[in-house]
């Protein structure tokens, strides 16, 4: 595996503040949230694969229209039904049976229909994706010529060596100093596969952060602001060179 099963640190957490500019709709069965670009273009998308907290989680919520204020059409699955996990869950809480309930066959054909919705009816032209610790497993599933185009993923989870080395488009990675999940030997496992494999790629790593930095960190704190701040402008980066531009 490059990156080790779930834990508690995957839940815990700082709100942030805002108020969110998308909106909640559907497509077939699948609530979303849906944030689009100032000229309203579906061209140019970028698919969220959330974290345990789910797509009506503030904080993604507001990442989603930070990409659209980029000039992405963005769209959230919800992937837990009615049941994500909540922000600093209760103590006795057991994520690993939390997660009984949403295997890869639970999972799969929501990330399926998405993309099949954008290259479809919503008429997207190119779909880079975002994979938060429990989203970047499919990202990596999903990176796949005719599936999405250009990835990222910050602080991954449970991601299997087989999947990464299935991937055949360009991947960005954000990595925190301090991180059970996603330690140094499979950072290094994980830097192995990528130069083995014929596609772009980029690992950076950021000091004085923890799991989940990307999403939930405390950004009271500079270290946690600074590298929130960094890690969201390098996806912009990345998709700015490799969705847009290609």
């Amino acid at each position: 595996m490059t990156s080790h099963q779930p834990a508690a640190c995957c839940t815990v957490g700082v709100k942030h503040e805002g108020a969110a500019v998308g909106e909640l709709g559907k497509f077939g069965d699948v609530e979303a949230y849906f944030s689009y670009p100032k000229d309203r273009s579906t061209q140019n998308a970028i698919l969220i694969i959330t974290d345990v907290l789910g797509h009506k989680f503030l904080n993604v919520q507001l990442i989603a229209d930070q990409f659209a204020a980029n000039g992405y059409f963005v769209v959230i699955p919800n992937l837990f039904g009615d049941n994500p996990v909540q922000l600093n869950p209760p103590e006795g809480f057991n994520v690993m049976e939390w997660l009984k309930d949403f295997q890869t066959h639970n999972i799969d054909p929501i990330i399926a229909a998405s993309i099949k919705e954008l290259r479809g009816p919503l008429g997207s032209k190119r779909i880079g994706a975002v994979g938060y610790c429990f989203g970047g497993k499919y990202l990596c599933r999903f990176l796949k010529t005719g599936q999405i185009d250009v990835g990222y993923t910050a602080h991954p989870s449970f991601v299997d060596k087989e999947e990464l080395e299935g991937i055949q488009g360009p991947l960005s990675i954000s990595t925190a100093e301090t991180d059970q999940i996603f330690p140094a030997e499979k950072r290094h496992e994980t830097e192995e596969i990528l130069l083995k494999l014929s596609v772009p790629y980029q690992l950076n790593l950021f000091s004085d952060v923890a799991h989940g930095f990307a999403v939930r960190t405390d950004v009271s704190k500079k270290p946690g602001k600074f590298a929130k701040e960094q890690a969201f402008l390098q996806a912009v980066a990345w998709f700015n060179e490799y969705l847009k531009s290609a």
